[in-house]
């Protein structure tokens, strides 16, 4: 043989070799990283090509799937009352992706998850039918805040504080997630150009200044201490309180207010900032973090399943600070969720339920998958008896305090207002919080709402005026069930 001819046979062999290796190599290396890349069209259009599975609430679905007119997605997701749960599923958008329940269970709810394979279905790679996600919300409970919160920016979160089981998770201005469901761009700019933020979960993901309903925490951390032995014991505690290290004091709101050597009960009852801000200090800030991590604080990884933002009890703070730290301002930051949680733990008896929106997944048959109610941790907080004088002091905001807007005929219900700074010195509008619990015909709820924005005056922005009428809304509903 001609050796030219030979030669560029060989190599004429090479390249077919390479190009084969190549071809093994996409098929069986990096076959399964394209199949899964964003980008691939083919995803979406198997996501989108039948019905997907369901988000239940209340015994009904508030999600579903219709055909599409066009196009090469077969099906489109859409939502039952959008604007009231979208703090809850999220969105699933075949352009901008899921969020939320729709994320977190996308694999079940398209049945490609593997729990809800057959063997055939295994065995021939078909996708099974899609399984669904059964949460704890309640829908009386949902629309009350949802109603009560009404044109207010702001949020609010109700556990039952003997399960954790959540019954509402709300977040105001909302919006309906069906808007975007198919791509609609204009929509989605509208949407995150938005400057009141109606996709940002307030309730689960945006920590603000707790204000005074951070006193709780701090309140515990000295029955715990020893500090104070009781709720009703008097405190050592100027009117205001000269803030150490600077020539600066700690005033109230309300200077005629009885807080000077006020007892813990009476410094609920009348939100005294002198006395948690002394109690900060002299708790020292590390003894006040411990118990405000007990409750959840500065938890990275607190799912209910959707991944809340972490609530901040800080470090590294000088005295002037950590007595700021005692009133929930400084650099402090809650979750509503967190600042639920705290009226949880208390009203549980010191006891605290992992908090949790699931209660199960199944199957499309039906069948269970998995029980989150069975599964829910509980953890001691504080001991009993701290909770039992907690609740009994905030008993006393309602009846006789700066929560009476909270009280509800026929219950027992307790709760702490707070007003928290916001802006450069004071500037904006502050917020207002309201924390609670009520107990009724052995049922029992725990609330806690933020009002970040009103119709209201500045001069009327007040926890008892703002937040706890929608508190009160939330808490007869779940006790009327």
């Amino acid at each position: 043989m001609n050796k030219t001819i030979r030669r560029a046979s060989v190599f004429t062999l090479l390249l077919v070799f390479a190009l084969l290796v190549r071809a093994t190599w996409v098929q069986f290396y990096d076959g399964q990283a394209l199949a899964d890349d964003k980008n691939n069209r083919r995803n979406t259009m198997a996501l989108y090509s039948r019905p997907l599975g369901n988000i239940i609430v209340g015994g009904e679905a508030v999600t579903g799937s219709a055909p599409t007119k066009s196009g090469d997605l077969a099906y489109k997701r859409t939502y039952t009352d959008g604007s009231l749960y979208s703090a809850v599923t999220g969105y699933s958008s075949q352009a901008f992706g899921a969020t939320q329940l729709e994320g977190i269970y996308q694999d079940l709810l398209d049945g490609s998850d593997t729990r809800v394979k057959s063997v055939m279905d295994t065995i021939t790679d078909k996708r099974a039918d899609p399984g669904n996600v059964v949460t704890t919300i309640d829908p009386d409970v949902q629309k009350a805040a949802y109603d009560a919160l009404g044109d207010k920016k702001g949020a609010a979160v109700a556990i039952d504080p003997a399960t954790g089981k959540i019954l509402a998770v709300v977040s105001t201005p909302s919006y309906d997630p069906s808007r975007i469901t198919t791509g609609d761009s204009e929509a989605w700019t509208q949407l995150t150009k938005d400057p009141e933020k109606p996709m940002t979960n307030r309730a689960l993901r945006q920590p603000l200044p707790p204000g005074s309903t951070f006193k709780l925490v701090v309140a515990a951390a000295a029955l715990e201490d020893g500090l104070y032995s009781s709720v009703d014991e008097k405190t050592k505690s100027p009117d205001p309180y000269p803030l150490p290290d600077t020539n600066r004091e700690l005033g109230n709101e309300n200077p005629n207010a009885p807080c000077e050597d006020a007892s813990i009960r009476v410094a609920l009852q009348y939100s005294c900032n002198n006395v948690f801000g002394k109690m900060a200090v002299d708790l020292g800030q590390d003894k006040v973090r411990e118990t405000a991590e007990k409750f959840g604080f500065n938890d990275e990884e607190q799912d209910v399943p959707v991944r809340a933002y972490p609530s901040v009890y800080p470090s590294d703070m000088d005295r002037p600070q950590t007595a700021l730290s005692g009133i929930g301002q400084f650099d402090v930051t809650a979750t509503p969720l967190q600042i639920a949680m705290v009226s949880a733990a208390i009203a549980n008896g010191g006891k605290l339920v992992s908090p949790h929106m699931v209660s199960q997944i199944t199957d499309g048959g039906g069948d269970v998958l998995e029980n989150y109610d069975d599964s829910a941790e509980t953890k001691e907080i504080v001991s009993s008896d701290t909770a039992e004088q907690l609740q009994s002091a905030m008993q006393t905001v309602v009846e006789e305090g700066t929560g009476t807007n909270a009280r509800i005929p026929g219950a027992t219900v307790g709760g702490k207002t707070g007003t928290a700074q916001h802006g450069e010195k004071n500037s904006k509008t502050p917020y207002a919080w309201f924390t609670s619990y009520g107990k009724a015909d052995g049922k029992e709820v725990a609330v806690a709402v933020i009002v970040e924005q009103s119709n209201a005056s500045r001069s009327e922005v007040s926890g008892n005026g703002l937040a706890a009428p929608v508190a009160r809304k939330v808490m007869e509903a779940a006790l009327k069930n």
